[in-house]
């Protein structure tokens, strides 16, 4: 990594004590799933900054961590911001690998990984010992407060930093947002937090705002809602669109007056999934649309606009080429220069878009890459996964050009080719059906559970 133009001056810690753990000592900030007040919080943070600086954490430095969702990971997150320092956010379930070649290009002077960890592998937050060991003497790699790799969904991860300007920003952002969990609230948190939604839209805003963040024992929908029972104030439910199948499975029994609604960040959600969970839970489905590099783009809490969002306050986009673009006054990519991804001040979402001049809804059309040719007629990938996706015997499906259009469907019970082939020639043109059909016991999906759509991952995905 090229230090050479990088700014490793030490960053101001203040911002962690003004912005996220004021208020009084006895308020219970999180549970996860023992409660913890922000007197105990305050405390097991200073205990974690004598441990980071004895293993060599220094401000201008970074520390990466490479721990599960835990009281030890917002510890030391908060921690390594408190002594000026840069997180490097890893997320617990990559590779030996893919660590290594992270920590070899970003090099931070400690890395704080579990020493020893329990409660099983369906908990949402788990109990950690964590261990600290020195890595380097290097500074950090640029001035950001946090460094993140993107999802990969669609190729290789890019490094994401993001200053603390740019976190607090987002963080009140949400406060003005309408329809968000509001203080004395509770968001039931599903994402992971090494990841954008559930670290600002979760940990970040519920310390700020004042909203209690709540992690269910288990990862599976009977404990989601025991966990929206447990207590008397109003819930939200933040997750991604996997998380809606986990309440799907749950039974349900009795009424559910503490659920406020669920807010789903990443795929779009198809139109009959939204109308079974309002059926069945009788509350609102939102919808975010957001990026790493950026945070919260859109919302539609209420789910009244559903496809498009409303920009986030402070947001503002255009669309040129028919491409979602977002102000963003630096590059947020660290060691990357890629003009066709940031320029000029504007993030090129690679996401295909519409904003109406009259009401300034923004449409997301799917990928700009979802356009392709066949036969000299235009055929939009997007609605050929959208219309296979709401097929009955379909759990999930992505469609890719592949030497043709190739469609790779994850079946939900019995389903054959030919039963396939002959749904979506009622409701295709021929021009527009997939080439190939394969069907998988399970569609590859990134650590945030969004469907994987490059290419060579999904053939090796093949049976």
């Amino acid at each position: 990594m090229d230090r050479s133009t990088n700014n490793s001056a030490v960053l101001d810690p203040s911002w962690v004590d003004e912005v996220l753990l004021a208020g009084p000592a006895a308020d219970i900030c999180l549970r996860l799933p023992e409660p913890v007040d922000r007197g105990t919080l305050r405390h097991l943070i200073g205990a974690a900054q004598t441990r980071l600086t004895a293993a060599g954490l220094r401000a201008g430095g970074a520390a990466a961590l490479r721990l599960p969702p835990s009281l030890a990971y917002v510890v030391n997150l908060l921690a390594t911001w408190r002594l000026g320092a840069q997180a490097v956010l890893l997320d617990h379930r990559l590779t030996d690998h893919e660590v290594d070649r992270a920590l070899a290009r970003l090099t931070p002077q400690v890395v704080v990984a579990p020493v020893r960890s329990g409660g099983g592998a369906l908990r949402v937050f788990v109990e950690v010992t964590e261990g600290v060991v020195p890595f380097s003497a290097h500074p950090a790699v640029s001035g950001h407060a946090v460094i993140q790799l993107s999802s990969g969904s669609t190729g290789p991860s890019k490094v994401i930093g993001r200053t603390a300007a740019d976190l607090i920003a987002e963080v009140r952002r949400y406060t003005r947002i309408d329809g968000v969990a509001l203080p004395g609230e509770r968001i039931i948190l599903l994402p992971s937090m090494v990841h954008v939604l559930g670290l600002v839209g979760g940990l970040l805003y519920g310390l700020h705002a004042g909203v209690e963040l709540v992690g269910p024992e288990r990862l599976v929908g009977d404990a989601v809602l025991a966990s929206i029972r447990a207590q008397n104030t109003p819930a939200t439910v933040l997750g991604v669109p996997f998380h809606i199948g986990l309440l799907a499975s749950s039974r349900a029994d009795g009424p559910l007056p503490q659920l406020v609604r669920m807010t789903t960040g990443g795929e779009l959600v198809p139109a009959a999934t939204v109308q079974a969970f309002t059926d069945r839970f009788g509350v609102p489905l939102g919808n975010m649309y957001g990026m790493t590099e950026v945070g919260v783009i859109g919302t539609d809490l209420y789910g009244r606009n559903r496809p498009a969002v409303v920009p986030a306050p402070g947001i503002e986009v255009r669309v040129v080429g028919g491409e979602l673009q977002v102000s963003c006054p630096a590059s947020p990519y660290v060691g990357l220069t890629d003009p066709g991804r940031w320029a000029d001040g504007w993030l090129h979402t690679r996401d295909a878009g519409i904003v109406d001049a009259a009401t300034g809804l923004v449409t997301i059309k799917g990928r700009l890459d979802s356009q392709v040719s066949v036969g000299g007629l235009k055929v939009d990938l997007t609605e050929v996964e959208a219309t296979l996706t709401a097929l009955p015997g379909v759990a999930a499906a992505v469609v890719v050009q592949d030497d043709g259009i190739t469609a790779y469907v994850q079946p939900d019970g019995p389903l054959s080719e030919a039963a396939l082939e002959e749904l979506l020639a009622e409701r295709l043109a021929g021009y527009k059906r997939p080439r190939t059909l394969h069907l998988l016991d399970r569609l590859p999906r990134t650590t945030t559970g969004k469907l994987v759509r490059a290419v060579p991952v999904l053939r090796a995905a093949l049976p």
